[in-house]
């Protein structure tokens, strides 16, 4: 094709106008249609204008949709790693508004009226709930991991910066050297923070002698991984950490365990669950520290928190490297309010409230937005389905719930959950035998509203 025959590229300006309010801010609209202008100049043919302003609207609506946004979830996970994992109480979200809106004592001493330490309620706090001599909290579980090897591994931590043996080995069994979401794996996160990997037993059985014979005087730590994601069973053998704690004291080794979920109540007495370790559980059996997620069964903000022995915590809290992953004042304010929670006794998190709801209960909202829907193009059916705790905890347990499953005459089910998804207020669910269901478990009662008026409109496209 001749060079006269192409079209011409059209001007930015010209696209700016055809686009209208994109609902995006105006230099973020024109970064997207320079860019999808340049590669049009890069293209052998140009199509024509429409087919221009189409494709870039496309660019445009993919880029609005990821941006952070609420959205109601009915897949019946409640800790959805994909969906912010645990939202949070009424109480925490008033506490981040105050703090967020004003000024506030974050390192500063009211009685003394000079610089004061940071966090210093909140590490009380977390100590009480866990049981412990200390605690103190970085910016996630991954974060604090890594501080507890970094610190641990390093030769002018623990050797002396002229030893000539620096203590730099970890001990830890094969079958918990787990891989969480996101590529998270804990042989990388181990060789990342200068570590040297020590493995011992096999991936189904590991013995108190196994840990015995490896240590030695590069040995830093032992480090038990709670397998929290996954389970393992029939040959299956360890040893308790009542006897691993017993050995690495009389080895002067501290005992690490990443416990993963950071539970603060008793998960089986709710039916349907397992029993899932506590850190006040892990820390009388005898564990110098134990680290776990701040957003998980805990329900509060992103976190790592980190708990054990006072000696030890300090020495962390010392590390330069703690600096770079400390928390912020609305993290630090949220896990207050979350801890203060707990410790009077309030039921008001969120996550446990869905725990506790009854079956007749979401029945009886299913029911109801059911009846709602009288008249539209769609068959809508009250189901049963079964809840999970997700974010990597409780693998196998799951709780009886209650699901909404909607039938479109002439749509399929995939698509009418894609007209879900594309509501103002999306909502997500999941497709099975040719429906699409809504787990009410994990819907919030003051949602239902909604739900109705997405199913509504997503009736009525045609």
């Amino acid at each position: 094709m001749k060079r006269s025959q192409l079209r011409a590229i059209p001007a930015v300006e010209k696209v700016l106008q055809a686009l209208g309010d994109a609902g995006l801010p105006r230099p973020m609209v024109v970064e997207v249609v320079r860019r999808e202008l340049a590669a049009l100049r890069k293209s052998k043919s140009i199509p024509e204008f429409d087919s221009v302003i189409t494709n870039i609207r496309g660019a445009l609506r993919d880029l609005r949709s990821s941006r952070i946004r609420p959205l109601i979830n009915g897949t019946g996970i409640l800790i959805h790693t994909n969906f912010g994992r645990s939202p949070l109480g009424e109480r925490v979200i008033e506490s981040l508004s105050l703090i967020g809106a004003n000024y506030n004592n974050l390192e500063y001493g009211l009685a003394g009226g000079k610089r004061g330490g940071r966090a210093a309620y909140l590490e009380q706090s977390l100590a009480v709930l866990c049981a412990a001599e200390a605690a103190t909290v970085v910016n996630n579980n991954a974060a604090a991991l890594v501080l507890i090897l970094r610190h641990f591994c390093d030769a002018s931590a623990t050797s002396g910066a002229n030893s000539a043996h620096p203590k730099n080995e970890v001990i830890i069994s094969r079958g918990e050297l787990v891989q969480i979401g996101g590529g998270f794996r804990i042989p990388d996160i181990l060789e990342t923070s200068g570590a040297r990997l020590r493995e011992v037993g096999t991936t189904n059985r590991t013995t108190l002698r196994d840990y015995a014979r490896a240590i030695g005087r590069d040995t830093a730590l032992i480090l038990k991984v709670h397998r929290s994601n996954f389970f393992m069973d029939g040959f299956v053998e360890s040893p308790p950490a009542e006897e691993i704690a017993a050995l690495a004291r009389q080895k002067r080794v501290p005992f690490v365990e990443d416990l993963g979920s950071g539970a603060m109540i008793e998960t089986q007495v709710t039916p349907g669950l397992e029993h899932e370790p506590t850190p006040a559980e892990v820390i009388r059996r005898g564990v110098d520290l134990v680290c776990f997620s701040g957003d998980k069964l805990l329900s509060g903000p992103q976190a790592g928190i980190i708990a054990g022995k006072a000696k030890l915590v300090d020495a962390l809290k010392r590390d330069p490297f703690f600096r770079a992953l400390r928390c912020d004042k609305l993290i630090l304010s949220a896990l207050e309010a979350t801890a203060d929670i707990y410790m009077r006794g309030d039921p008001h998190i969120p996550v446990l409230q869905m725990l506790r709801a009854t079956t007749n209960e979401l029945r009886s909202r299913a029911e109801s937005i059911r009846d709602a829907l009288e008249g539209l193009p769609l068959r809508a059916v009250v189901g049963t389905g079964q809840a999970q705790i997700g974010g990597g905890t409780l693998p196998r347990s799951s709780v009886a719930s209650v699901t909404l499953d909607l039938i479109h005459g002439s749509v399929p089910a995939q698509e009418f959950a894609a007209r879900l998804r594309d509501q103002p207020l999306p909502v997500i669910g999941y497709v099975a035998r040719g429906r699409v269901k809504l787990d009410l478990r994990t819907i919030f009662v003051r949602q239902d509203a909604a739900v109705i008026a997405a199913i509504r409109a997503a009736a009525a496209q045609p």
